[in-house]
């Protein structure tokens, strides 16, 4: 540990997610200076730990844009922005925190996640492929699928005992620098939900920020993978919006091969 490290913000967006709250903010609260609930609708928050603000949405506002208010209120150079389903186990923020006070380029820096059960959770990932994206994201997949045929996106045959270099984290848990999203105007809030978190790592890689993976801090993730059991719902259709609002973006993505 780092003898007098910088202090961090946490910023959690709840959309309803109260029930997750009870188990995720003490085990937050305890491991950072400063804890922000962003509460989209009402019914949002319950019992918090002393000390927790809380901002009020008078309408509901996509994820990206509710990280963006919260890390706007935060007073610290390192944010925190957690999902309301992620637990970390003791001492992870500061391994996070640590490696970036060590690493100054480090702009993004995630645990390794694990599912309730204590599995893996593919969390470090490859930026997405048009092809690789079709597959996963059309009833293609019941054909070729792509927990065996995309090995590589998700780097299910890696498995990291130390830090690594990652393209982009799950956005569940992840610790960013604020002079990072001071540069590159924090998340687009042009994302409603989904992809807003591969956005703000590929913006970090062309402006020269690292983005790194730390296994030994650990946090625990209920992802239930409502975009990939369904193929037409609210969330799949903001899921495609994003996909899509990505491309016009970074067109030349449509050309990568990996």
């Amino acid at each position: 540990m780092s003898a007098a490290p910088p202090r961090v913000s946490a910023v959690v967006v709840s959309h309803g997610h109260a029930a997750q709250l009870e188990a995720a903010l003490p085990a937050l609260a305890a491991q950072v200076a400063e804890l922000i609930v962003v509460a989209n609708i009402p019914g949002s928050v319950g019992a918090l730990p002393p000390g927790t603000r809380v901002i009020e949405n008078p309408a509901p506002l996509g994820f990206a844009a509710n990280v963006n208010r919260g890390v706007a209120a935060a007073s610290h150079p390192f944010v925190l922005v957690a999902n309301p389903d992620a637990v970390p186990e003791p001492g992870a923020v500061a391994l996070l925190l640590d490696f970036a006070v060590a690493h100054p380029r480090a702009g993004i820096v995630g645990p390794r996640l694990v599912f309730p059960d204590g599995s893996a959770q593919p969390s470090r990932r490859r930026f997405p492929t048009v092809a690789g994206t079709i597959v996963r994201r059309t009833p293609l997949r019941l054909l070729l699928d792509p927990w065996n045929r995309q090995r590589g996106h998700y780097l299910l045959d890696e498995h990291p005992t130390g830090p690594v270099p990652a393209d982009w984290m799950l956005g569940a848990f992840l610790l960013l620098r604020r002079e990072l999203l001071d540069e590159l105007g924090g998340l687009d809030a042009g994302f409603r939900l989904y992809g807003e978190d591969i956005d703000l790592c590929y913006r970090a890689m062309r402006a020269g920020w690292e983005r790194w993976y730390v296994p030994a801090a650990v946090a625990t993730h209920a992802y239930d993978r409502q975009t990939d059991r369904r193929f037409l719902t609210r969330r799949t259709l903001w899921h495609w919006r994003g996909i899509l609002r990505f491309v016009r973006k970074h067109p030349e993505r449509l050309l990568a091969r990996r």
